[in-house]
């Protein structure tokens, strides 16, 4: 079959992509595209490669346009309200071969061969659309840069390496900051073989972080300049310190000064009494403008959470998580649930502890949740979701001395697990979400928002102490 492009040649590659801006696929595809039989996730870029660029939809290891290496990757964009694109997911790369990867180096590994190269194509996702009408807004090749490069390498050797330590199982998107570990299966039942244990672990594939797929994003639509700050200077820096290094070293002069001698020393003005008054600290500490967000924060989807110890060590809250809807939480699995999403997040605590009335900044420590106390989350996850299944959520209702009446609940208290818990995340006991099956012992189709906590135990003893 003659195709209408060279696939010998770079540049007549992304022309003839090029010309999908603006189209859907019924526009521009081949008319037998409406007898496609595609299913599942992927079948967009499936259809894309049948029926566009002319070649089948493969699994094999080398790139797509394997004659210039360059590989083809469709990923779904939402459209906020300001009317700008981000991501709606994570872009998948190819599966991880838990057998070989440990053999690889990685300038000759799968993930390089397959993805030192690509050809993006973002598509608007339209609810209710069929997907031969989305619309493709941004077509065009992507390198890593070179900074980026180097950080990419330290999340696949570090991937590598937890295989290798027979952990394959153990992986998780947390681990890494640009380049993940992500399930990638029909269920929670899709495993592989690992090397050097005999556990199976779940079926994954490298991918790049939402983050990270926003800023590419941001990047083609030349929407990046002046919006962030960087907190790597160069590629000699990258390639001799890792971002974990590069932050404890900004925050470890401060270690045991006050709020307001970090202030002092800093010279950076900051509404003291602003909700934002820790993370704009933190930038200040990182050298990073106030009015731009931290680059690699924002490219790993860093989670930087605050922590006000008491003298005792323990913190004065525990770490609330957004939100959950009742009418979702019913509908998700476990593996594709926000909980775990969240939990398998990197997270930088920085700690401060009241000494003399006064808040002085302990230390910072990259975390992200051990394999085992996932597990555990889960349960917690796993029960509420049968709570409000089965509309049990209200357990008792009393009244107290003034004749206000206090409900009880269900939901897993800190006595059922030693990591999270489940409370009110509310303005008020009005402020509500709607429930998929009515409450029996309220009557009631709505109830007071709550959230999943992390308890403030668990972050002493498994976070600030270790």
């Amino acid at each position: 079959m003659q195709l209408p492009y060279n696939p010998e040649d770079k540049i007549s590659v992304i022309d003839y992509a090029k010309l999908l801006k603006g189209k859907t696929l019924r526009q521009i595809c081949d008319p037998l595209i409406l007898e496609h039989n595609y299913t599942g996730k992927g079948n967009f870029g499936q259809i894309l490669e049948k029926f566009y660029f002319g070649y089948n939809p493969n699994s094999k290891s080398e790139a797509d346009f394997f004659e210039i290496g360059m590989e083809l990757k469709t990923s779904p964009l939402k459209q906020l309200k300001n009317n700008e694109y981000r991501s709606k997911e994570r872009l998948v790369l190819n599966i991880i071969n838990y057998l070989e990867v440990v053999n690889q180096q990685f300038e000759k590994s799968d993930f390089w061969k397959k993805n030192a190269n690509i050809l993006l194509i973002f598509y608007l996702h339209q609810a209710g659309y069929n997907i031969l009408d989305y619309i493709i807004k941004l077509v065009d090749e992507w390198n890593f840069p070179n900074t980026d490069l180097e950080i990419i390498k330290k999340d696949w050797e570090f991937i590598k390496q937890k295989i290798a330590d027979g952990k394959a199982h153990e992986l998780s998107e947390g681990d890494t900051f640009y380049l993940g570990a992500c399930t990638k299966g029909v269920n929670a039942l899709s495993v592989r073989k690992q090397p050097f244990s005999k556990i199976p672990a779940k079926q994954r594939a490298y991918s790049l972080k939402q983050g990270y797929v926003n800023h590419i994003i941001a990047s083609i639509a030349n929407e990046t300049t002046g919006v962030y700050g960087k907190l790597i200077p160069s590629v000699a820096v990258a390639k001799k310190l890792t971002i974990e290094e590069i932050v404890i070293s900004k925050f470890k002069p401060y270690y045991g000064k006050t709020v307001d001698e970090i202030l002092t020393i800093t010279g950076v003005e900051i509404n003291t009494t602003a909700k934002s008054f820790y993370a704009n600290l933190t930038k200040a500490i990182l050298g990073i403008e106030l009015d731009k967000e931290i680059e690699e924060f924002e490219k790993a989807e860093i989670i930087v959470k605050t922590v006000r110890l008491k003298e005792n060590n323990l913190p004065k809250e525990d770490i609330s998580f957004p939100n959950f809807k009742y009418e979702e939480i019913v509908n998700e699995e476990w593996d594709d649930s926000n909980f775990k999403d969240i939990l398998e997040h990197k997270f930088l605590f920085v700690f401060f502890q009241f000494e003399n009335e006064q808040l002085v900044l302990r230390k910072v420590k990259f975390w992200n949740m051990p394999y085992a106390d996932i597990l555990e989350a889960e349960k917690v996850w796993a029960k509420t979701k049968d709570i409000v299944e089965k509309g049990e959520i209200v357990k008792e209702i009393k009244t107290n001395k003034k004749g206000k009446e206090i409900r009880f609940t269900n939901f897993p208290s800190k006595k059922f697990s030693s990591i999270s818990h489940v409370r009110p995340h509310a303005t008020n006991a009005l402020d509500t979400y709607e429930l998929p099956k009515k409450d029996k012992v309220t009557k009631l189709n709505e109830y007071t928002k709550h959230c999943f906590w992390l308890n403030n135990t668990y972050v002493k003893n498994e976070i600030y102490l270790k």
